[in-house]
Order: C-alpha cells, then structure tokens, then sequence
C-alpha cells in the first residue's frame, strides 16, 4: 500500500493565476518522499550505513489545478529498482476525488557519503527496498 501524506493548499503556494505554483509542486513531493522515508526507518538505517539518497532525475506531469483551500493526498511508492538507481513514484490527488493533479517518476542512486559515488543497490539493499515494490 502506498504512503499518502497530505498538504493543505495555502495562498503562499500560490502564483500570479492563483494555482498552485509549478515549482511548489517539487516541494509538496519532497516533502511526501520525507514522510514516507520516516514512516518506514530508512532515514535512520541509511544514516548508520553511511549512505544517502540523490535525486538524478525528475520528470512531472501536471494534470489539473489545485487552488487556495484544496487538500491534497500524495501517494508515494517505490516502483522500480535498477542496478545503481531506483524510482519513486508519486501521484498527486484532490482529496476524496478521483482527479489527479500531477504524478512524477524520481530516480535517485544511493551514495556512499565518504566515498561520494553510487553504490550497487544488492544484498540486503535490494531486499530492503523490494519489499516495498508496487504500481501506484
């Protein structure tokens, strides 16, 4: 089951149009992508480990206007995980409706902090995250 974080929409999210601002949208997915990461220790077990996880790759596709007073439901999922990357999966939602505002694929590689490179994602990395594999 996807991790759903909410954020209610305020008029500080928003642009000349009075919508959400595009680039707010990249914070409302971190912002999600940080809950998720609480809820299931892994900020905590990559920190001991040494390693961190770095973006490489947004892509975001936006589908239809949230405005002021708006709650939004973000779903976050782990989607697919490669030999030195993996993708997240995030879709944004007006609350109780079937509209989807925007959805975006994050790639990211998991860095070895000292050593400042990606490291294979296999052994006990690679269980970890399969177990949390699913199609939003």
């Amino acid at each position: 089951m996807p991790h759903s974080t909410f954020i209610k929409v305020r008029g500080y999210h928003l642009d000349v149009y009075q919508h959400v601002n595009n680039a707010r949208y990249l914070e409302f997915l971190e912002e999600a992508r940080w809950s998720y990461l609480e809820a299931v220790g892994d900020i905590e077990h990559f920190e001991q480990l040494g390693l961190a996880w770095v973006i490489v790759n947004i892509n975001i596709n936006y589908r239809a206007q949230a405005t002021m007073g708006h709650l939004l439901r973000i779903d976050t999922a782990f989607t697919q995980i490669n030999g030195k990357s993996a993708v997240i999966n995030q879709k944004v939602w007006l609350d109780g409706t079937d509209t989807l505002v925007a959805d975006a694929d994050i790639t990211f590689v998991c860095l070895d902090k000292k050593a400042g490179r990606a490291v294979l994602i296999e052994g006990p990395l690679k269980e970890r995250l399969t177990t949390r594999l699913e199609t939003l």
